[in-house]
């Protein structure tokens, strides 16, 4: 797996790390970071789909 790095406004990084550890939703920020990206990347494709940029697979 790739590994990537990114510069993250500090309140960005901090209010996702309010939601990760044990018993919270992501296990790691990187997980939160990947779930956010593929959530964003299936609505870019809904959005696609709607305005006939792409057909379905």
């Amino acid at each position: 797996m790739p590994k990537i790095s990114l510069d993250m406004p500090q309140e960005l990084a901090d209010d996702l790390k309010l939601h990760v550890g044990d018993d919270k939703k992501f296990v790691s920020l990187a997980d939160a970071v990947r779930t956010a990206c593929r959530k964003m990347l299936d609505q870019l494709d809904t959005i696609d789909l709607r305005h006939g940029r792409r057909t379905i697979k």
